[in-house]
């Protein structure tokens, strides 16, 4: 594993409990960084904080709240004294159904985790990074946001209005010391698959060319450069990271 140099920096995680997020909060933290771990599982996060060192910091927050989510912007620059790296991981898949027939209730929740969630943290820490004079921002977004899984539709239209976001921001913030991405991963084997059918995870296996699911510590890898000092020059992108599934 190549070490990237966060030595210095202050990053928040969110959904950093788990999964992609707590991937990348451990090679963040591998680096020398400072991790806030966001997450809404209180339990999960006193588990891991530890192993991210002494400095790591635990906040219980719901991304869909906006008030909780700056209230947890204000509590991480205080302690850590700033904040520069922000990767919003948080994220759910929501019900597997065909669009006519998707619940309501369960596509509002899935924009409010996946888009608005990002939407308020970014809301929350771009002022913070505004007044350091550097910043980094890596979505996660996913193929499904380029191409539209059947039967995830909510899903892949919440992932395809991050990847908006992203090019939006970036271009809002090209001419700072701001650097603004997204990944969009093919699926990774996580406990976002316990939401969704069996039949679903296996016609996503079926797009990868590579014949395999994603790594969390791959994902990670690529997270984390674009975190980091040396993307310098690449904003409002969006890296595949699929398998040979999308490469656009």
């Amino acid at each position: 594993m190549t070490r990237l140099d966060f030595g210095n920096r202050r990053a928040v995680v969110t959904g950093g409990a788990s999964g992609i997020g707590l991937a990348v909060a451990r090679r963040l933290a591998a680096g020398g960084a400072r991790v806030a771990l966001w997450d809404r599982d209180p339990v999960a996060l006193g588990e891991v904080r530890s192993t991210l060192g002494a400095d790591a910091l635990a906040v219980s927050v719901d991304v869909t709240d906006n008030d909780a989510v700056a209230s947890a912007a204000h509590e991480t620059a205080t302690t850590l004294g700033g904040i520069d790296v922000l990767v919003c991981s948080a994220g759910i898949s929501g019900p597997n159904a065909v669009t006519w027939e998707y619940p309501i209730e369960a596509w509002r929740q899935v924009f409010d985790v996946n888009v608005h969630g990002v939407f308020h943290c970014i809301r929350a820490v771009v002022p913070v990074m505004r007044g350091g004079g550097y910043g980094r921002i890596v979505n996660i977004a996913s193929v499904a946001g380029k191409e539209g899984n059947p039967n995830a539709s909510a899903y892949s239209a919440s992932k395809a209005a991050v990847i908006g976001l992203t090019k939006s921001l970036g271009k809002e913030l090209a001419r700072t010391g701001i650097r603004v991405n997204c990944v969009t991963p093919a699926a990774v084997r996580t406990a976002i698959f316990d939401q969704m059918t069996q039949e679903h995870i296996d016609f996503m296996l079926s797009k990868i060319p590579m014949g395999r699911f994603g790594g969390v510590d791959e994902v990670a890898s690529l997270v984390c450069w674009l975190a980091s000092e040396e993307c310098s020059f690449s904003t409002g992108a969006v890296f595949d990271l699929s398998g040979g599934r999308a490469t656009y």
